[in-house]
């Protein structure tokens, strides 16, 4: 069965959403660099680019993607595919 490309990178980038909002520190650090109140995150999701941001965010910094990897046991080769789809590609989900 194929996916959906956007729609499985848009549900993995709010999974991530939903674990830095369980963390104090890592969503300050997050809502600091993106520039993004927490108050404006449900009105951000929905523009273009703020999904794949997320993901970049992880992607960025490798002990916080390995952390979330490793909690939520995803592979961090989803994370790249997933920034992939969101950047207007298709990656292969197979």
């Amino acid at each position: 069965m194929k996916h959906n490309a956007n729609e499985t990178a848009e549900t993995l980038a709010i999974q991530i959403l939903v674990w830095l909002s369980q963390d104090e520190k890592l969503m300050e650090r997050f809502l600091s660099l993106s520039g993004i109140e927490a108050s404006s995150i449900r009105t951000a999701a929905t523009e273009p680019g703020f999904l794949a941001g997320v993901i970049q965010f992880l992607l960025n910094h490798e002990p916080t993607l390995m952390r979330f990897c490793e909690e939520n046991n995803v592979n961090p080769t989803e994370l790249q595919k997933a920034n992939t789809a969101l950047s207007g590609n298709q990656p292969n989900w197979d």
